[in-house]
């Protein structure tokens, strides 16, 4: 179900637990199982818990509970924006309205190419950088105006 690679990944995740503790690797689990497959399947996250010999249910609780996993495929660019309070209150409303103007698309969307998913964010723990934007769950775009979405859509386009 997933590559030598990804298994050889989450081996190096859980020898840093008890073995007896196995469980605990399992969100660095489902993140590198996400990165190979670009979204969760349920029957990715049930083989995700088999392989740590954890019940397939918490697998998928944890799966369902963080935003940063997609149980839904998603574009190859997903795109989150910080709504929170305070990034709203910096500009995190306008960012996002101005994402979804430029994209045609509104959260939980795709682009029709495939190559935007917006997402609503919650709190990424920069507030003094909002508006705050992640770049498939990896990179944060901080201070983000109009003419650097501009940019970074650009850029993400072309790829």
């Amino acid at each position: 179900m997933l590559s030598q690679e990804s298994l050889q990944l989450i081996d190096r995740e859980i020898a840093k637990y008890p073995a007896d503790q196995k469980q605990s690797a399992v969100m660095a689990a489902l993140r590198i199982a996400q990165v190979e497959k670009g979204w969760l399947p349920r029957e990715l996250i049930d083989f995700v818990a088999g392989y740590l010999e954890m019940p397939a249910i918490a697998a998928f609780e944890v799966a369902s509970f963080y935003n940063m996993y997609d149980l839904e495929p998603v574009g190859r660019h997903k795109i989150t924006v910080c709504t929170n309070l305070p990034c709203a209150l910096s500009g995190g409303v306008h960012a996002a309205d101005y994402v979804q103007e430029k994209l045609g698309i509104g959260f939980n969307e795709t682009t029709p190419d495939g190559k935007f998913t917006l997402k609503e964010g919650e709190c990424m723990g920069a507030c003094g950088d909002a508006p705050v934007l992640l770049v498939n769950n990896h990179k944060m775009c901080s201070w983000m105006t109009r003419e650097k979405i501009d940019q970074l859509l650009a850029e993400l386009g072309s790829k």
